[in-house]
């Protein structure tokens, strides 16, 4: 234990001198401004605080006004974003400039026998260049001492496994709040008695705590406003407390590049958006054209119960959710444009949150009203048309009005690499009312083989988008394929269709791409792994589920750095699962894997294969 607090005490006293060891008791001779030589980069000197900072016995009711003097003129920038107290005062205090200082006022009657930090982040900067000083914080005490102890860790998005920047981390002191039991609503009823904050590394240094057991809690502040909104900020929770006189000593060192204090983190937050009090309403309803129409619901998995309109049959209405979460809907009325009226008017029947947050079947009107507008490029179009006709009417000619272009839209690639993990996507504009596969013609030649020959093919409609398919067949490398969809093979509900489209694709040289074969042991009794290949900024090239002790193999990867992230699959359900802070529940672990040498990055080269091993125990170890 004394090993322990003499780590703790060591970081304590480096963290200060690196916040404030330029701190001098002599003045500047001179406000001057040097002309020539090379750029500022140096951000401002403290040289004098009045009162004194870590002044114990401060008035609560009229504590006095704060005066920081520096070695140069400085300017406050972002106080609302970079300024915060801790623990937070009603009334931010006014920071303002005196000559070479600031001067801070403040607002608020303060708590007895509490430490109190103003931390001012980077909004000092000196006057000239806008270097900032970063991480300044000024230290009083309304009792008898100030409470000393630190605490650091690192806040990360739970999926993607990234740092999470600018985080708030809240501390409750365990014995002055409940203890959560079925549900947890300690961030709704409770002011943390300490808060600190994730520099842009994710990593933060929690300060002034007292040596007791903690509830933690770190949230993104979206809105900069200091105050946790579900479904609107990223949310994170430990799942017991932690008292930091028990924690092991960490590190700290200054970050020379960043320019702000870094840690060794001793506690990691797996930050999650929690939808759990997002309220069920129907949002937002509009007409995009006379077909298309939108649903907005205000939170996910709307519970629909009837959907009538009084001029449009119930089976010519399709119900089309644009997203997984069914909150984005498409509606699309499946009747010749002459039928449709210029407003729609129905009810939809649905279970939405009353006044008492208790979801109950209710009607809600609804009116879609939609009127042709003539766009800029329309118009110019009819204008130029007017008048060839004017001009061939003036000098006798015939005029014939050009064709039109057909208005239905296919979104399909004409050339195409392919293989057994990139297929061909048609995306349409429409829901099709006819789709005959059996009028296309799709043919393959090899370099042995330069007679057409007919291809196996599988037409696959998307979990998702009803107005997206997917071409699939047993792509052979190096092999030429020509596709071709005849005039009229498609039909949508505004009653367009196609012209005659044709395609050629290309089979993947294997030799061109890499291979990643990876050995998976030690997985978890309950879980199935989910194995993404991601770029290194975390996009998703390639992924496997249901992933349990064995070998697989990703191919066709393109040269160049990639990472391997691993889902751990809980429930099976081969998809990651957020969390719920109410109910404690934690979101699916999501970890990159790391060789011996602690590097997440692999780097893959043309027809080389690369053989990894991934021990689930290690990799999801506490």
């Amino acid at each position: 234990m004394d090993n322990t607090i003499g780590r703790v005490a060591s970081a304590t006293v480096m963290v200060f001198a690196l916040m404030f060891g330029a701190l001098l008791l002599t003045k500047c001779a001179s406000t001057m401004v040097p002309t020539g030589g090379p750029k500022d980069t140096i951000p401002p000197v403290i040289v004098y605080m009045n009162p004194d900072n870590f002044t114990t016995n401060i008035d609560t009711l009229h504590p006095p006004k704060i005066y920081v003097e520096f070695n140069e003129y400085v300017q406050i920038k972002d106080q609302q974003k970079e300024l915060y107290t801790s623990p937070a005062m009603k009334k931010k205090p006014s920071v303002v400039r005196r000559g070479r200082g600031i001067l801070v006022t403040i607002k608020d009657t303060l708590r007895p026998n509490t430490t109190y930090a103003i931390n001012f982040g980077s909004s000092i900067q000196d006057n000239n260049e806008s270097n900032p000083l970063h991480s300044m914080r000024y230290v009083f005490s309304t009792g008898d001492e100030i409470d000393s102890m630190y605490m650091s860790g690192y806040t990360a998005d739970a999926m993607k496994s990234d740092s999470v920047s600018k985080s708030f981390i809240y501390f409750f002191i365990a014995d002055s709040v409940e203890q959560p039991k079925e549900w947890d609503s300690t961030m709704f009823k409770y002011k943390p008695q300490v808060i600190a904050r994730a520099e842009k590394n994710g990593i933060f240094i929690a300060q002034n705590l007292k040596p007791v057991k903690y509830r933690i809690y770190a949230f993104e502040d979206t809105n900069n406003n200091m105050e946790y909104e579900p479904s609107v900020d990223q949310i994170g929770f430990l799942d017991s407390t932690f008292n930091p006189m028990e924690m092991p000593g960490f590190t700290i060192w200054y970050d020379s590049l960043r320019h702000y204090p870094s840690a060794e983190p001793q506690l990691y937050f797996r930050m999650f958006m929690d939808r759990r009090f997002t309220r069920q309403v129907l949002s937002g309803q509009e007409r995009l054209n006379r077909h298309k129409a939108m649903l907005y619901f205000g939170s996910q998995y709307p519970e629909v119960t009837k959907l009538e309109f009084d001029s449009i049959p119930t089976d010519k209405v399709i119900y089309d959710p644009q997203n997984s979460t069914r909150d984005t809907v498409a509606l699309w009325f499946d009747l010749p444009a002459e039928e449709l009226p210029d407003t729609i008017k129905g009810r939809i029947t649905y279970f939405k949150h009353d006044s008492i947050n208790e979801l109950v079947e209710s009607e809600d009107k609804l009116r879609l009203a939609w009127v042709y507008t003539e766009t800029k490029e329309e118009r110019e179009e009819r204008e130029k048309l007017e008048k060839e006709r004017e001009k061939a009417a003036k000098n006798g000619e015939e005029w014939v009005e050009p064709e039109k272009p057909n208005p239905f839209k296919i979104n399909i690639p004409t050339t195409l690499e392919v293989n057994k993990d990139n297929h061909v996507d048609f995306n349409f504009d429409y829901p099709l009312t006819k789709f005959d596969t059996t009028a296309m013609t799709f043919t393959m030649t090899t370099e042995e083989n330069t007679e057409p020959q007919s291809v196996k093919f599988d037409i696959v409609p998307d979990s998702i988008n009803r107005r997206k398919f997917t071409l699939r067949a047993d792509w052979q490398p190096k092999a030429k394929y020509e596709l071709t969809m005849p005039a009229g093979m498609f039909e949508n509900v505004a009653r367009e269709s196609n012209d005659t489209v044709k395609c050629t694709y290309t089979g993947s040289d294997p030799e061109k791409y890499a291979i990643l074969k990876v050995k998976v042991s030690g997985t978890h009794p309950r879980a199935k792994y989910i194995m993404q290949v991601t770029n290194p900024q975390g996009k998703v090239m390639k992924e496997l589920a249901n992933v349990t002790p064995g070998d697989y193999t990703f191919e066709y990867i393109t040269p160049g750095d990639i990472m391997l992230r691993v889902v751990e699959d809980m429930n099976g359900d081969g998809m990651w699962n957020t969390g719920d802070m109410v109910l404690m529940r934690q979101p699916e672990r999501t970890e990159i894997y790391k060789n011996e040498e602690g590097v997440e990055i692999i780097t893959t080269k043309e027809n080389w294969e690369f053989d990894i091993e991934v021990d689930m125990d290690k990799l999801f170890a506490p």
